[in-house]
């Protein structure tokens, strides 16, 4: 039996954080959110009596995004060379519809006649014994 080396699956999933992490940051989240009050109270003040209009603005903008959460960003999508997406139709005719309809179905029924075989020779083969 081989020992020891790389087993698939050992060991903590990569990504993963070690126990003792976590408590380190439950720990830090805990004493930031002891000073919450103090932290929204000066942003609020700074919001309103900020020297600059962009620590201003910026304060502002925290307190929207602790109060409503950050705005979802927009995402623009297009295709090759900033074009339009390029799609493809798939629409059969009925023709090829009706084809491929039939194949399925004949398929089906050829399993379904492999199956009663099947259990028809273990019938047979249960009656042989007895």
């Amino acid at each position: 039996m081989a020992r020891g080396g790389i087993r698939e699956g050992a060991g903590r999933p990569k990504g993963s954080r070690s126990a003792a992490t976590r408590q380190v940051q439950e720990r830090i989240s805990d004493l930031a959110k002891q000073h919450s009050d103090t932290a929204v109270k000066a942003l609020a003040s700074i919001a309103e009596n900020g020297v600059s209009e962009a620590a201003r603005v910026s304060a502002a903008n925290s307190l929207l995004d602790r109060a409503y959460g950050r705005p979802v960003q927009a995402m623009a999508h297009s295709g090759p060379g900033e074009g339009p997406i390029e799609t493809v139709d798939f629409t059969l005719t009925p023709k090829e519809l009706a084809r491929r309809l039939l194949f399925i179905l004949a398929e089906a029924a050829q399993e379904q006649k492999q199956e009663q075989e099947q259990e028809q020779e273990k019938a047979n083969d249960n009656s042989e014994a007895k």
